[in-house]
Order: structure tokens, then C-alpha cells, then sequence
């Protein structure tokens, strides 16, 4: 077992509390593995002056000092969450003003895309009635000249046997 008080590189570790400690900062396939690891206890206790005596310890006003840093920096980023959610909700008091806001323009684009829909069908059935008016009107007068074309077939039938008859 070893005791050591320095930099920790952490190259190599097998995820467990034992910890492959390469003094060179530089792992290679020849360095001992005995030699290099180490064990070590994991305790939340700290000894009283033992910290600022080695000289690696905060004194109370660098600690808070850091404190106040980290709080300025929370603040930094809840002000930067604050503006993306005024920017997200686009200038409303709140979200359910905002959506409030939203259902009422998508309200309004689907009952005007309605109301488009209806005149649209209105505009096709009366082409429809407009086109089944044009067919019929086509259809009488086709069956008209049909009749007429039959008649004077007829006509020309009889008048051709009558030619006939004096032909003969």
C-alpha cells in the first residue's frame, strides 16, 4: 500500500477504489502495475488544519469568494433562462397567455381555411350543375338533330320508293 500527496493522474482506472497511479504522468505498457497502484479510503471527514496547513485548503474568505462567483454564475444563467423564455413566449406575461394567444390564431387560420373549403365546394357544385345543364342542353339538341336526321331519312326512304314505284 501506498500513501501518496500530489497530483493524481487519471490515466488508468479499474472503477473500483484502487487506482493506477503512473508517477510520470505518462502510462506505458512497461510501467509495474504493482508499482503503480494505489489504494485508497473514501471518508466525508476532513482533519481540522490539516488542509490549510499542507497549504491545499480555502481560508473562510477565499471560500467565500468562490461562493459568491458561483452564485453570480447562477444568476448569469437564470437571467439567460429568463430572456430565452421572454423571447420564446414572445413578448406575453405567461406561458398560458401565450398559448391562450396561439389557440386563437390557429383557430382563426382553421375557421378562414374553412369558410375557403365551403366556398370552394359551393363554387364546384355549381360548375357541376352548370356543366350538367350544358350536357343536357347538348344532349336535346344532339337528339334533336338525331330525330331530324331520322326524318328526313324516312322522308327520303318514302320519296325513294316512290321513285321507285314510277321506275317501275
Amino acid at each position: 500500500r501506498g500513501y501518496f500527496e500530489g497530483p493524481l493522474y487519471p490515466e488508468m482506472s479499474n472503477g473500483s477504489l484502487h487506482h493506477y497511479f503512473v508517477p510520470d504522468g505518462d502510462y506505458e505498457e512497461n510501467d509495474d502495475p504493482e508499482r503503480c497502484q494505489l489504494l485508497f479510503r473514501v471518508s466525508e471527514q476532513r482533519r481540522c488544519g490539516a488542509a490549510t496547513a499542507a497549504g491545499g485548503g480555502l481560508s473562510l474568505r477565499e471560500e467565500l469568494t468562490v461562493l459568491g462567483r458561483q452564485v453570480e454564475d447562477a444568476g448569469r444563467v437564470l437571467e439567460g433562462i429568463g430572456r430565452s423564455i421572454t423571447y420564446d413566449l414572445d413578448g406575453e406575461e405567461s406561458y398560458g397567455a401565450y398559448l391562450r394567444r396561439e389557440s386563437a390564431q390557429i383557430s382563426d387560420a382553421y375557421s378562414s381555411s374553412d369558410r375557403s373549403l365551403s366556398e370552394l365546394e359551393g363554387k364546384f357544385r355549381q360548375g357541376q350543375e352548370q356543366g350538367g345543364r350544358e350536357e343536357s342542353r347538348l344532349g336535346d339538341s344532339f337528339l334533336g338533330l338525331l330525330l331530324h336526321a331520322r326524318a328526313l331519312l324516312r322522308e327520303t326512304r318514302h320519296v325513294s320508293s316512290g321513285l321507285r314505284d314510277k321506275d317501275d
